[in-house]
């Protein structure tokens, strides 16, 4: 048992996880609040592609790699907005892509200010070693929804998403 600093009623320490599947199992308001189970789902996400994919790429890396192999010549901001990830810091996930050989950057032929971004052979090697894992880890993501589910639970992140980012 341990006391409130503010002197209060002994409390007992607890360290259990709420059992989600009963909604009215706990008494904390936390624990009905969707932007709490958003940030419990991102990182059982996070802790998942890490298990299938290992520590060779991240999560942001592997998203960066896949937008620019899907749109070869995109620059930064581009890049940014692709992924959903801050301009300001994109550049330090470009940075250690580029260390790893994955990604090459070079000057737009229509503005020079501009650096473009391709995916490197190296670069295409790393994200066909990946690909099968991340979608593994995307599948045990929502392995507790069936088909019905699944395309539902998609339809509401797109609304949520298109209504906040538009």
């Amino acid at each position: 048992m341990s006391r409130l600093k503010d002197g209060g009623a002994p409390q007992r320490a607890s360290h259990e996880t709420p059992d989600y599947a009963d909604t009215a199992a706990s008494d904390v308001a936390l624990h009905r609040m969707p932007g709490h189970h958003i940030r419990r789902l991102q990182q059982v996400a996070v802790r998942l592609f890490c298990e299938s994919v290992g520590p060779e790429i991240t999560p942001v890396q592997y998203a960066a790699l896949a937008a620019i192999a899907q749109r070869p010549g995109v620059g930064q901001a581009g890049l940014a907005a692709l992924i959903g990830y801050d301009r300001a810091t994109i550049g330090g996930v470009i940075d250690r892509l580029e260390q790893k050989g994955w990604v090459a950057r070079g000057a737009s032929t229509e503005d020079r200010r501009i650096n473009v971004l391709a995916v490197t052979d190296d670069g295409r090697a790393a994200l066909a070693r990946a690909t099968p894992a991340v979608k593994d880890a995307q599948e045990r993501l929502i392995a507790a929804l069936d088909a019905d589910e699944r395309a539902a639970f998609e339809r509401m992140c797109l609304k949520m998403l298109a209504h906040h980012l538009g």
